[in-house]
């Protein structure tokens, strides 16, 4: 369920929970002529190989692990636009760190056609070396057995709850459902789910995408069934509240993106809040005054997580990549990029997290919940079935 980028799309994880039949079957087919990957540098101070090491440790430190993934000197990456929660210039900064150039494919690809490339390139050089995927295909990749476990120096840092007990996958960033608004364009803008049924925003109030396929969209409805009396083990308040949302005119079936917003055509966009917050940046100098604001009837957040690819061609980079992600330095980037890192409550407190960026993040009443995986099971499934009616 990802991502926000131009054009028409639809995002998942806004990636989509569903394969993105297109990106799929690309994907299927560049893999037909993949040759087998080269034979990479194995080796830490215990003889551990590069694809079996389970920590920095099993390199011999952090100098050995930087030495065998630069003597790689590659690292695939799959679904990271650059726009998406600042990974432009984490992409850029790790090159300019390390001498590994990352190869980025498809950035606009769904959690799903991710799982696909894992499997079906598997044994080729151009399989993805690590993954960013939405919560519920991080539980299933890992059930599958698709991940290496690997933790990273921070792990202990990380919340139990926001990781796999074996280091398979852990939570990276997250953020918040959130409404923005053109404030240039609308008198008042909305802040709550009950402001958006108001006559006046007849016409105007756009989801990212479809929430059977869209992360971000499935997080609008999971926030509006918080917001009607539901919980996470009941999303239908949310399907109910967006049925009446269409049946009153209010709620359109456009795909919100930065085209659509700068041209007035979703001038109220639910979404997650480190995209609406980007938004705003982008859209000083194009006449576009983009509000953002959580809504504080219907409080739902949501991360995203990261894993290794059991068959990395690269598996020392991979590693590596891991450790710079959960650095001070990489979680500050992700935090420029209006996205909440999953190390913000413990660099809060050690002083190592940029107040600048911290200062600037959407505000949010509250401590977060997030729903179980049967939870989440069971809600794309009501998804899946009453959406389509609901809106229609």
């Amino acid at each position: 369920m990802r991502r926000a980028r131009p054009r028409p799309r639809i995002r998942a994880n806004g990636r989509t929970v569903a394969a993105l039949a297109l990106t799929t079957a690309t994907l299927t087919v560049l893999t037909a002529c993949g040759a087998a990957p080269e034979e990479k540098a194995e080796t830490g101070a215990n003889g551990v190989k590069s694809a079996d090491a389970t920590s920095v440790a099993d390199f011999g430190g952090m100098e050995k692990l930087v030495a065998a993934a630069e003597k790689e000197g590659e690292l695939n990456v799959i679904a990271l636009p650059p726009d998406w929660a600042n990974y432009g210039e984490l992409i850029k900064t790790f090159q300019e760190k390390y001498k590994v150039k990352i190869k980025s494919e498809t950035p606009d690809a769904s959690s799903a056609d991710e799982i696909a490339a894992v499997k079906s390139r598997k044994g080729q050089k151009r399989a993805p070396d690590v993954l960013d995927l939405g919560i519920a295909f991080a539980r299933s990749g890992a059930a599958e057995n698709l991940f290496a476990p690997y933790k990273v120096t921070a792990w202990d840092k990380i919340p139990d709850s926001q990781k796999d007990a074996d280091g398979r996958w852990y939570n990276d960033y997250g953020g918040y459902v959130s409404i923005g608004c053109d404030a240039a364009r609308i008198t008042t803008c909305p802040e709550t789910f009950a402001d958006l049924l108001k006559p006046e925003y007849k016409g105007k109030v756009a989801l990212n995408g479809n929430p059977t396929k869209s992360g971000s969209a499935f997080g609008g409805v999971y926030a509006a069934a918080l917001a009607n009396k539901g919980s996470f083990g009941d999303i239908q308040p949310g399907i109910d509240y967006f049925g009446k949302l269409k049946k009153s005119g209010n709620f359109i079936p456009v795909e919100s993106t930065p085209a659509t917003v700068e041209k007035g055509e979703t001038p109220i966009s639910i979404d997650w809040d480190y995209l609406n917050a980007g938004y705003a940046d982008q859209f000083t100098s194009k006449g576009v005054d983009w509000k953002v604001s959580v809504p504080k009837d219907g409080v739902y957040a949501q991360y995203y997580s990261q894993a290794i690819n059991k068959d990395a061609p690269n598996p020392a980079a991979a590693r590596l990549w891991m450790e710079y992600l959960y650095s001070a330095e990489g979680q500050n980037l992700w935090l420029k990029g209006y996205a909440r890192p999953v190390l913000l409550p413990a660099m809060t407190a050690d002083g190592t997290a940029d107040k600048t960026f911290v200062a600037k993040l959407p505000a949010v009443e509250g401590t977060p919940a997030f729903p179980s995986s049967e939870e989440l099971d069971k809600a794309k499934a009501t998804l899946s079935e009453n959406w389509d009616k609901a809106v229609s």
